[in-house]
């Protein structure tokens, strides 16, 4: 079997299609926490805080020379923690999202199941008995 086709039965696999969607969608999702963390979370609390951008905190480890161009040397320990509050909005949807399908499963589990069919022997006494009702 070629590699061609054993790469081509592998790609056709359901799984495979599915995890290639999760993908794209948690990038997708990635961007949109990355914007709702940076542009609507963080403004308000560094405003809180006394009008700080967290994204600009930073420990200089050493200032940018210019005349021998080298640029600074820094802890970006305010990205850092624009990263960990993104981090935390993941996480948090990630577990709504697992608890809202464990509770789905569990009700579709939960659902009576039909009554099983009656054999050929209960349902010819239940033709017998109705027989012996209809007699006068």
């Amino acid at each position: 079997m070629s590699i061609f086709k054993e790469f081509r039965e592998f790609i056709a696999r359901g799984n495979v299609i599915d995890l290639a969607v999760g993908v794209i969608i948690g990038a997708a999702f990635g961007k949109i926490v990355t914007s709702l963390v940076e542009q609507v979370v963080m403004p308000p609390i560094g405003l809180v805080l006394g009008k700080v951008d967290f994204s600009q905190l930073k420990i200089v480890l050493q200032p940018a020379d210019t005349l021998s161009k080298k640029g600074e040397v820094a802890i970006l320990y305010g990205a850092f923690f624009n990263t960990v509050i993104q981090f935390l909005i993941v996480a948090v949807v990630v577990f709504l999202m697992v608890k809202m399908v464990n509770t789905l499963r569990r009700k579709d589990a939960e659902a009576p199941a039909d009554p099983p069919a009656p054999t050929v022997t209960e349902a010819l006494l239940v033709e017998i008995r109705d027989l012996l009702k209809s007699r006068p």
